[in-house]
C-alpha cells in the first residue's frame, strides 16, 4: 500500500495548476444516462474515483472513451473524456461496485428517469457519518417513483407514462438530492419546482450542462430551481469547472508554510469565504488573470474562528485543511462542524504531529502550537488525509502518511504538484 513521505520546513514557491472538479465531474459523468447520444467533458481529472465511475457507468452499458492530448495543451491539462449511453444494458448498480463511492448512488435518478426502473445498491465511500440517502429516495418519491428497500438495493420504478413533475422540497440542504432531483425531473412530465435547493457551484455546473443537452432549467445557484421536463435529451460538449477544494487546499498550504504560489485556472468567486477566511489569518491573497495568488513572506498565523456551512459560506470539505493550518496560529481558535456529524478524525492524527486541539461536541477548539514534529500519521478520509500532508509540510523532520489511496480519490497529482514549488515530498509504493 502507497504511503507518502514528507520532510517538513519548505516555503512554497511557483505555480500549481487547478484540475477540473470532481465533486463536479462525478455528477456531470452520471448525467450521460440521460441520453443516447455522446457527451463529450472536457478538463475531467485524473482520480480513482473517476476511473471507478467509468466502471460502473459501463456496467450500463456506457461506453467512455479518453482522447488523446490535443496539440498545444498543457502536460497538466485534464482528459477529455466521450461517453455514450446509446444503449443502457442493466439498470442494477450493484454492491461491489457503488459500496466503493457514494456518489455511485446518483445513477438512479438517470437510470429510472430513462429507463423506469432502477435498482442500486445503497452507497459506501468516505466514512464520516451516516450520509443517508432518505432525502434523495424522497425527492424521486415526489415526482412519482415506488421505491422500495430489499437486500440492501433501493429498488426505483416510475409510474406507467413515465416520472411525473412535482414539487421537491428538502427539509435541509443536500447537494447530493439536488443532484437526484435535477437530473430525474429533466425528463419528467410536466413542471418539478425544488425548494431548498443546494447553491453550490457544482450544482450550477450539473444544471449548465443539462441546459446544453436540452434541458429547461431556472434559478440553478438559488435556493428555489425550476424544471420544465422535455422527452429527450441530446448530447453536449462541456469543460468540468476548476476545483475550489483543491484551490483552498493550496491556498491553505502556502498560509501554512509560507512562500508564494499562484493557484493557475483558479476561480476565486467559488471560494470567496474560504478565501476570506484566509486573508484574515494574515495570508495576502490576490486574484489576477491567471487565476488566485497566495502569498505568506513572515508573520504569524492570526487564529480565526470558522463555522462550516453549505454554499456560499466556507465549505466543510475544507474545514481539515483549516485546522491543520490554525494548529500553528499565534492563539486559539474554534472550529465548527454544521454539515457532518463525526467529522473530526483527523484530530488525533494531527494531535500526533504535536497539535493542540480539543473537542466538544460539533466544536474543535485549536490551541496553536509553537512547533509541530513529524511522525507516522494514518489517513481516514479524502480530506483529513491531505490536512495531514499540510501540517507535514510545517513540521520538523519526517512525516509519513499511510493509506493515501483516499488522497488518490480526490486530488491529482498531488506530489508532483508540491514538488514542483519546492516542497520535499516523495510517494513511496509498497
Amino acid at each position: 500500500m502507497d504511503r507518502i513521505r514528507i520532510v517538513g520546513g519548505s516555503p512554497l514557491n511557483g505555480s500549481i495548476p487547478i484540475s477540473g472538479a470532481k465533486n463536479a465531474a462525478l455528477p456531470l459523468m452520471i448525467a450521460s444516462l440521460l441520453t443516447p447520444e455522446t457527451v463529450i467533458l472536457e478538463n475531467v481529472p485524473r482520480l480513482s474515483d473517476v476511473r471507478q465511475l467509468m466502471r460502473i457507468l459501463g456496467n450500463h452499458g456506457v461506453d467512455a472513451s479518453i482522447d488523446g492530448k490535443r496539440a498545444g495543451q498543457a502536460d497538466d491539462a485534464g482528459e477529455t473524456v466521450r461517453f455514450s449511453a446509446r444503449t443502457i444494458v442493466d439498470t442494477t448498480a450493484p454492491y461491489e461496485l457503488v459500496s466503493r463511492m457514494r456518489a455511485s448512488f446518483w445513477v438512479i435518478a438517470p437510470l429510472l428517469a430513462r429507463m423506469g426502473e432502477a435498482r442500486v445498491s445503497l452507497p459506501g465511500g468516505c466514512a464520516i457519518g451516516t450520509r443517508p440517502v432518505d432525502l434523495l429516495l424522497q425527492a424521486l418519491e415526489s415526482l412519482g417513483a415506488k421505491i422500495d428497500i430489499d437486500a440492501g438495493y433501493a429498488v426505483a420504478r416510475a409510474p406507467s407514462g413515465g416520472l411525473r413533475g412535482g414539487e421537491v422540497a428538502f427539509p435541509k440542504v443536500t447537494v447530493g438530492g439536488t443532484h437526484t432531483a435535477l437530473m430525474a425531473a429533466t425528463l419528467a412530465h410536466g413542471t418539478t419546482v425544488i425548494e431548498n435547493a443546494a447553491r453550490e457551484p457544482e450544482v450550477v455546473d450539473l444544471a449548465q450542462c443539462l441546459i446544453g443537452m436540452g434541458a429547461r432549467i431556472e434559478g440553478a445557484g438559488s435556493s428555489r430551481i425550476v424544471v420544465q421536463g422535455v422527452t429527450s435529451l441530446g448530447g453536449v460538449r462541456h469543460p468540468v469547472l476548476p476545483d475550489r477544494i483543491e484551490t483552498g487546499t493550496y491556498a491553505m498550504a502556502v498560509a501554512m508554510t509560507g512562500g508564494d504560489v499562484l493557484l493557475r485556472n483558479a476561480r476565486p468567486e467559488l471560494l470567496q469565504a474560504a478565501l476570506d477566511v484566509l486573508a484574515q489569518t494574515g495570508a495576502e491573497v490576490t486574484s489576477t488573470n491567471e487565476g488566485v495568488r497566495v502569498r505568506r513572506n513572515g508573520g504569524g498565523i492570526a487564529p480565526v474562528d470558522v463555522t462550516t456551512e453549505p454554499f456560499p459560506g466556507f465549505p466543510t470539505d475544507l474545514q481539515a485543511q483549516f485546522m491543520a493550518l490554525m494548529t500553528r496560529a499565534d492563539g486559539t481558535s474554534r472550529i465548527r462542524e454544521t454539515i457532518f456529524e463525526n467529522r473530526f478524525m483527523h484530530v488525533q492524527e494531527l494531535a500526533r504531529l504535536g497539535a493542540r486541539i480539543r473537542l466538544d461536541g460539533d466544536l474543535a477548539i485549536v490551541e496553536g502550537a509553537p512547533v509541530l514534529k513529524g511522525a507516522p500519521v494514518m489517513a481516514t478520509d479524502l480530506r483529513a488525509s491531505v490536512s495531514l500532508v499540510i501540517a507535514a509540510l510545517a513540521a520538523e523532520g519526517e512525516t509519513m502518511v499511510h493509506r493515501v489511496y483516499h488522497l488518490d480519490r480526490g486530488f491529482e497529482a498531488l506530489e508532483k504538484k508540491l514538488v514542483r514549488c519546492g516542497a520535499e515530498v516523495e510517494r513511496i509504493s509498497g
